[in-house]
């Protein structure tokens, strides 16, 4: 048997089992699961960059309208150029200016520049709008000149600021840097109990399952192999744990009954060349008994040597139900009726068995099928019935065995009904399975499954239409075979 060694490879190519740690599923996850986690950070930098901006820019213009409302109230013309320098120095500003009334004045200045970049409505700037300038400062500002202006709090005045970006791109930078570290923590930690989680739900129990088609598939016939599964679970992972454990067992089982039917085959083909030549010498004995010259004799004599004739082509044919199907029927019209007669001297039974037998078939009725494969249907069938009836010490039960025959069309229809005890429910549900459709302890069950065959041969269809306590009916249905069109035509062409 090779059955074991077959499984682990296909097509002659070994199984790759390795699975490298960078290609499992564990490392994809890890993997996926940081960049899922980056991917929904860069979505929450872009927003909270734009609004670091703001905040940056709002600050340093509250800062700057505290420090123009204190020169409003004073004389800002009695500041000296150091002490406006200082002031503007101190919020990193060039120049300060506030407008009332459409009357625009400026405040404290030093070193106009002679152009501003970007203008920024701090009022009218929001974070989503504000996205684009963030990312533009962070990457490529640090040498530009802004104007901020906008009302502060709750006052009607509408104050200016000119300040270059340099400090802002140096904040922006650092609290990208920190943002990304703060992200890169989060999506590893994130990443490590998502995987943990997800490693113990669902990657452990995969893996289990593929340790154990890896040592099934080494290993068929070693219930090591069946995988046993978690009872608890009723998610997916639990549904094809029990289902993999259920087609494992299914699989031994197919596989010891493999093994069964080979090793039976073998030893089949040994008793089987031993049978053919104790056969062929019978053979020679009962060809002397046709010199006999007793009467008793001459009546058996060809009932023995036919039954001979056919148990040689059954050795000759025993092991046809191992090879991909039965040879093809050769039909004859047959009287049906002679047939069964056949079938029941072959039975023996005895007049002191209890058992009767009706051949209820017409004696005109005929048959288009093969005779030796019919025969054989019928005396499984027959003996089936013989052997459900028999060992009844009670002579009172009625143990009856009747073969009858009806014809719809072209369709014959062979019954065969016996009032044995009935089919048990096992046998019933294999009913034409090898080995495992025996109504009867030590049975094989083949010859219900070689009757199946050989009728199905035919075109035709065996069923078991009754089975009770008292009466089992068995019903083979074989159609005539169809005409020939093109050797009708040719025969009628022939000159009579």
């Amino acid at each position: 048997m090779t059955e074991a060694a077959d499984t682990g490879a296909y097509a002659g190519k070994p199984a790759d089992r390795s699975v490298p740690l960078s290609r499992g599923l564990s490392a994809k996850l890890l993997l996926l699961t940081i960049a899922f986690v980056l991917f929904a950070e860069v979505l929450f930098f872009l927003p909270s960059i734009a609004s670091y901006r703001l905040r940056w820019l709002e600050e340093r213009l509250a800062t700057a309208a505290a420090v123009a409302a204190i020169l409003v109230q004073g004389d800002p013309t009695s500041l000296s150029r150091a002490a406006q320098n200082d002031v503007l120095m101190a919020i990193g500003a060039k120049a300060i200016a506030v407008r009332d009334g459409g009357v625009s004045r400026l405040l404290v200045v030093t070193d106009m520049p002679p152009q501003v970049d970007e203008h920024i409505d701090i009022t009218k700037a929001g974070v989503l709008s504000s996205m684009p300038a963030a990312i533009d400062t962070l990457l490529f500002g640090g040498n530009r000149m802004l104007r901020v202006f906008g009302t502060v709090g709750e006052s009607q005045k509408e104050f200016e600021l000119v300040i270059p970006d340099y400090r802002l791109h140096r904040a922006m930078l650092g609290n990208a840097r920190y943002i990304v570290f703060v992200s890169l923590l989060i999506s590893l930690c994130t990443a490590a109990l998502v995987y943990a989680a997800i490693d113990r739900i669902m990657i452990g129990p995969i893996r289990a399952m593929t340790r154990s088609m890896l040592t099934f598939s080494d290993a068929p016939d070693s219930p090591a192999g069946v995988i046993v599964p978690a009872g608890s679970r009723g998610d997916e992972i639990g549904v094809a744990e029990r289902e993999l454990s259920a087609m494992q067992m299914h699989l031994q089982k197919m596989l010891n009954e493999q093994k069964h039917l080979a090793d039976l085959g073998l030893a089949v083909s040994k008793i089987n060349h031993d049978m053919r030549n104790i056969l062929a010498s019978a053979q020679l004995m009962s060809d002397r008994l046709r010199m006999v010259k007793d009467p008793a004799v001459q009546a058996f004599a060809p009932k023995l040597l036919k039954t001979l004739d056919r148990a040689v082509a059954y050795t000759e044919n025993v092991l046809s139900y191992g090879r991909a199907q039965e040879l093809p029927p050769a039909r004859r019209r047959l009287r049906l009726s002679q047939l069964v007669d056949d079938v029941h001297g072959l039975l023996g039974l005895e007049s002191d068995s209890g058992i009767e037998f009706f051949n209820a078939v017409d004696t005109d009725f005929e048959i288009d099928a093969d005779p030796d494969q019919l025969f054989r249907v019928l005396t499984n069938l027959c003996r089936n019935a013989v052997q459900a009836m028999a060992g009844v010490a009670d002579s009172a039960i009625v143990n009856r065995l009747t073969v009858y025959a009806e014809r719809e069309g072209s369709v014959s229809r062979i019954l065969v009904a016996d009032t044995g005890p009935g089919l048990p429910q096992k046998a019933r549900e294999n009913l034409f399975a090898a080995f495992r459709g025996s109504a009867r302890s030590g049975g094989t069950g083949l010859g219900l499954a070689i009757a199946y065959e050989l009728v199905r041969a035919h075109g035709g269809s065996l069923e078991l239409v009754e089975s009770t306590g008292g009466r089992t009916v068995f019903a083979v249905t074989i159609p005539d075979q169809p005409v020939r069109l093109d050797e009708a035509r040719n025969s009628l062409r022939r000159p009579a």
